[in-house]
Order: C-alpha cells, then structure tokens, then sequence
C-alpha cells in the first residue's frame, strides 16, 4: 500500500512540473500565428469597422465556431479594459469568439490578480499583444478626482481610488488644460478628468512591465507588444497613445 501511494505522489508531482514546464516555456504568439503588429493592426481595422457600422463579427460568432474553439483558445489580443457597460471590447473592436482576452475591472486597475491573468494568456495561450485601453469620461477616475483624498464611504471603492490617485498628480503636471492653473480639476473638471483618465492608461502599461517579470522579459524579446489607448464614448474611436 505504500508503494502504491508513492508511486501516485510521483505521478502526481512529475505532472505538476511537466504542467510547469509547459506554462513557463511556452512561445508567445507562436499558437496564433499573428505578430504584435498584425494584432494591433486587427484591432485597429475591427474598430474602424464598428465606427463605421459595417459589423463583421457575427460571422464569427455562429455554431461552427463555437464547436471549433470549445476544447482550445489561441486569442492573438489581450485587452485589459474598465467595466464600464458602454465599453464592451468585443464590440467596439469587431470581433468574435476565441480572438480577445479581456480583463475588465473599475479603473482597469493592475492588481495581482489581473496582472496574473495577463501573464496566462500571454505565457500560456500565446497572445502576443497587450493592450490597456481607458475611455471617455471614466466613472472610477472621476470618483477618484471627486475623492480629494478623503474616504468614498466604501472601503472597497476606496481601494480603487487609491491605485488611481498617482495619477491625479501626475495629469495636474502634463495636462494641457490646467497649465498656469492651480486648482484645475475644480476650474476644468472634464477636461482634468480626461488627462486622468489619459494618465493612468499609459502609467497602467508601464506597471505591467515594472510589476511582472514575465511581461518585461517577453516584451525586452519582442515577443509581445503593450500599447495603452483611449476610446471615444461619443464617435466609437479608438485612439492609440505613443
């Protein structure tokens, strides 16, 4: 019996690290056949679609392709988006089942837990392009301008806030609306708001890098790309930040 029970703690064990090895070596982009580029490109050309209102992605979407992906996924896109109802990536960049892999969360916020699941789908699944993408008058960045370092009442939206409050002083600095102005987000809420909302799309990318050694390693390869944008609520665009 207790050579039985050894030999399933080996089997056991000797999978693990084979699942491991797997995970930790695998070739990003290489399941997709698509490079960072193209992946960008596809995005951008699905969002030019949407602007348009010439939807091509419920051919995408049907039965037979449901079937096909049901036992595997190679999506070639990462989009770490907000939660916010109006920004569904799907839609907005005109693509069907199996080709994003979207983490949404209030703020698009990085924490462990997203930063995590960026790492899975770009480690595991393949997905050679990261994109962090704010929008438009955002709901957790303008509670976080209307906070003014004081408590929001709820201990969980105030860790929101306080992941996004770096970025309050950072667009006070840069932002082109507040220059020679020192109250700003009370002089030119909305505009403050969107350098924000700017501000911490760009420093979100960069935290990705900085906060994952996974990430940094395969972007310093160029295996993967992360690029920050912005969507419009009023025209559908997306916008590429440099």
């Amino acid at each position: 019996m207790a050579r039985v029970n050894t030999m399933k703690i080996f089997a056991v064990t000797l999978g693990l690290v084979a699942f491991a090895a797997g995970f930790a070596f695998s070739n990003p982009g290489s399941g997709t056949g698509v490079s960072p580029d193209e992946a960008l490109q596809k995005l951008m050309d699905g969002n030019k679609h949407y602007v348009e209102n010439k939807m091509t992605s419920a051919a995408m979407s049907d039965a037979a392709t449901r079937t096909s992906l049901a036992k595997s996924q190679k999506p070639y896109a990462v989009i770490l988006t907000c939660s916010d109802s109006r920004v569904p990536p799907e839609i907005i960049f005109d693509k069907g089942l199996g080709e994003l892999f979207v983490v949404r969360v209030a703020g698009n916020i990085p924490d462990p837990v997203v930063i995590g699941s960026i790492e899975y789908a770009v480690e595991h699944l393949g997905s050679p392009l990261v994109m962090v993408l704010g929008h438009e008058r955002c709901g957790a960045v303008t509670a976080t301008v209307d906070s003014k370092g004081k408590s929001t009442g709820s201990s969980n939206i105030d860790a929101i806030v306080k992941a996004i409050k770096p970025n309050v002083k950072s667009a006070a600095k840069g932002c082109e609306a507040c220059k020679d102005q020192k109250k700003c987000a009370e002089s030119n809420k909305s505009e403050f708001v969107e350098c924000v909302i700017d501000a911490n799309a760009k420093t979100t990318a960069e935290a990705l890098i900085q906060s994952s050694s996974i990430l940094k390693h395969l972007a310093e390869e160029k295996k993967i790309k992360i690029v920050a944008a912005k969507y419009d609520l009023d025209d559908g665009v997306v916008t590429l930040f440099k």
